[in-house]
């Protein structure tokens, strides 16, 4: 009877932690996941973003510099997304950056606007390719969205190779869109379809 017993909390045990991993584990190839972020990820969230290179390529609704508190809020205010649109990259076991789609609306309803941000300690390792892949099937098969696009300031090039790669198409060049760090620069419009 002891081994049955045994047996059985070992079942149980192991759907309990299966149960767990599939909420937190959402997409994966490989060593890269994206998962949903948790208080956990608060302070090599605010080391990773707190860093002028990365902040350059990024709207300026984004804090820098990056503090804990900046993390904390930002984490607090995505963690309960239903459904989830915002992601923590995972390579090897480490955050690494973030990733999500933003939800347009009206007449826009069936798109969406993907983001990605990866630590600089992480560069050049292809997981911003593979993420960003990741996204974009989740958001075609799970979400039903019709068409994806972002837009890229014209000196961030790894950005658009990564888009490129993943078969997003440019539609266009916005010029001088954008002003950063004092500067006009122009936008690089892509996006991919279903």
């Amino acid at each position: 009877m002891l081994n049955n017993q045994k047996l059985h909390y070992s079942v149980i045990n192991e759907i309990f932690i299966n149960v767990i991993l599939q909420k937190k584990i959402m997409l994966q190839h490989e060593k890269i996941i994206l998962r949903p972020l948790n208080n956990n990820d608060s302070t090599e969230l605010a080391l990773l973003a707190n860093n002028k290179k990365i902040w350059d390529n990024l709207r300026d609704y984004i804090p820098f510099p990056y503090t804990i508190n900046d993390a904390i809020s930002f984490i607090n205010m995505v963690k309960d997304q239903k459904p989830v649109m915002t992601f923590a990259i995972e390579f090897d076991g480490h955050l690494c950056g973030v990733i999500g789609l933003v939800a347009q609306k009206d007449v826009y309803r069936k798109t969406a606007e993907v983001g990605y941000w990866i630590g600089e300690p992480y560069w050049n390792k292809g997981i911003a390719t593979v993420a960003v892949k990741l996204i974009t099937e989740y958001g075609f098969d799970q979400l039903d969205y019709v068409r994806i696009h972002t837009g890229v300031f014209e000196y961030n090039t790894g950005s658009m190779k990564v888009l490129e790669k993943n078969g997003y198409k440019k539609d266009g060049i916005f010029e001088k869109a954008i002003l950063k760090n004092g500067q006009i620069w122009n936008e690089h419009r892509f996006s991919k379809l279903k």
